[in-house]
């Protein structure tokens, strides 16, 4: 039996429809031996308290003539299918009417005799070795302990019994039949979305393409295949980022690789000819430098956002003054002439700092970008919100919508050095860090960026394990 469900190279379908089959089976039989055995013990019973009843019916009639046996008349016993003897308490045994007997006493029947007490059934054959219900009752006549021992022979019962044991057979056999058949198709119904779900999972091994299965019902299997159709939604949406960032990307690289590789050509055919006139070269090598530049910020912002959107390393306490301050510092170096207005309120939350510092140094760079020299660039930390804004030009409002999209760059931000990758990578760590970012307009004029971050003003509590480990 183990080694039948147990075997994997058997179908699933076949195997929950031996199960169920087998299960029924199983309950069949034991509610068929239950009632074998059931019957039995009844059938027993009842033939045990009929023969107690004749033995009451006979006694008083013995006791009035014990030696003719109460003038009990052989024809009514036979009508009773009934034999009586009687067994005194030194073992000597009386026979019944007629003088003859049937029965063989035993020692239950001698120990009812003896004590006078109680009565006894048992099963034993007779003197032809034929089966037997024989049943005791103590009998006292003048001080004389007897007992009164009547049997009736037990084929008519067998019979009843076999006929019963055989109908539980042949009916417990048909319904294990009709169960394994219902058991069948049980199981194919119940497979069937599992086998449309192994399907689906097939034809888009096979086209690569997603397409949704249909779902039906509200059952575990259903809640499976919803769940595989948002799997295939999110795998869909994932590929069609990751399509947008290659062409996106492949379009990015293809100017300043080509702009390195015209420089490049130029030097090599400077060096074959001396073709380029004076300070030509140093020019040259100096545009390359920028552009290697440039490329490394690009493949850089690439990297950046190849990552997923969410928080991947373990996050950690943030004191987000910590971020903005160490952002601040290295923004300041390429903007000499910028003036900073910086308040900075508490704000603590779960995160990565590197990942929070990229964000927040890439808002104050766009800052740095588009101010004006002596301009002022406002950096305020209240509550969960920081807000940048600067005294450029702003946002024109066609490019508000667009400006946290990858590669987007404005008609006025074309001429400017960048990736145009910049505020996407803004947006999309702080979304997983759990807040949001939006674009605006400064009441200078200028830009202004509010980022929204879930925190509390109160740092979190530390647990010990934690602090041994800081420790």
């Amino acid at each position: 039996m183990r080694r039948l469900f147990s075997n994997a190279h058997r179908p699933l379908q076949q195997r929950l429809a031996l199960l169920i089959a087998s299960a029924v089976a199983g309950a069949v039989a034991t509610t068929a031996v239950a009632a074998y055995f059931l019957t039995l013990l009844t059938v027993y019973d009842q033939l045990d308290n009929e023969l107690v009843d004749v033995a009451s019916i006979f006694s008083g009639r013995l006791v009035e003539d014990l030696e003719n046996m109460g003038g009990i008349d052989p024809a009514a016993l036979q009508a009773a299918n009934t034999t009586i003897v009687l067994v005194r308490a030194d073992n000597h045994v009386i026979t019944g009417p007629g003088g003859q007997t049937t029965l063989e006493p035993g020692a239950d029947e001698l120990a009812i005799a003896r004590t006078g007490m109680g009565w006894s059934s048992r099963t034993g054959p007779n003197t032809a070795g034929a089966p037997m219900r024989i049943v005791a009752v103590p009998l006292v006549d003048a001080g004389v302990q007897y007992a009164l021992v009547l049997g009736r022979p037990l084929d008519p019962t067998l019979a009843i019994l076999r006929t019963t044991g055989f109908a539980l057979v042949l009916f417990g056999g048909l319904g294990a039949t009709v169960a394994a058949l219902s058991g069948y198709g049980i199981a194919k119904s119940g497979i069937q979305p599992i086998r449309k779900l192994s399907d689906a999972v097939a034809s888009i091994a096979a086209t690569n393409k997603l397409t949704p299965i249909e779902i039906q019902g509200d059952d575990e299997v259903a809640d499976l295949g919803r769940s595989f159709n948002r799997m295939l939604k999110a795998l869909d949406s994932s590929r069609e980022r990751q399509r947008r960032l290659i062409a996106d990307a492949g379009h990015e690289l293809r100017t300043p690789l080509t702009s390195m590789r015209t420089n490049v050509e130029l030097l090599v055919a400077d060096e074959r000819q001396g073709m380029l006139p004076e300070g030509a070269r140093a020019d040259i090598l100096r545009d390359v430098a920028g552009q290697l530049g440039e490329f490394t910020t690009l493949v850089g912002d690439l990297v950046q956002l190849s990552r997923e959107e969410t928080v991947q390393a373990a996050p950690e306490p943030v004191d987000l003054r910590d971020v903005v301050e160490n952002a601040l510092e290295r923004v300041r170096r390429r903007g000499p002439g910028i003036m900073w207005d910086v308040e900075l309120d508490p704000l603590y939350l779960m995160g990565e700092p590197d990942a929070l510092e990229r964000a927040v140094t890439n808002l104050l760079d766009n800052a740095v970008k588009f101010s004006p020299p002596g301009g002022t660039i406002h950096v305020h930390l209240e509550g969960d919100r920081l807000r940048v804004s600067d005294q450029g030009p702003g946002i024109a409002e066609e490019d508000l919508p667009h400006v946290f999209e990858r590669f987007y760059r404005s008609q006025h931000a074309r001429t400017t050095p960048g990736s145009g990758l910049g505020l996407s990578i803004v947006a999309q760590t702080i979304q997983a860090h759990g807040g949001w970012v939006k674009a605006g307009r400064s009441a200078e004029g200028g830009a202004e960026f509010v980022a929204r971050f879930p925190g509390s003003p109160t740092p979190p509590a530390v647990e010990p394990a934690e602090e041994a480990a800081s420790e």
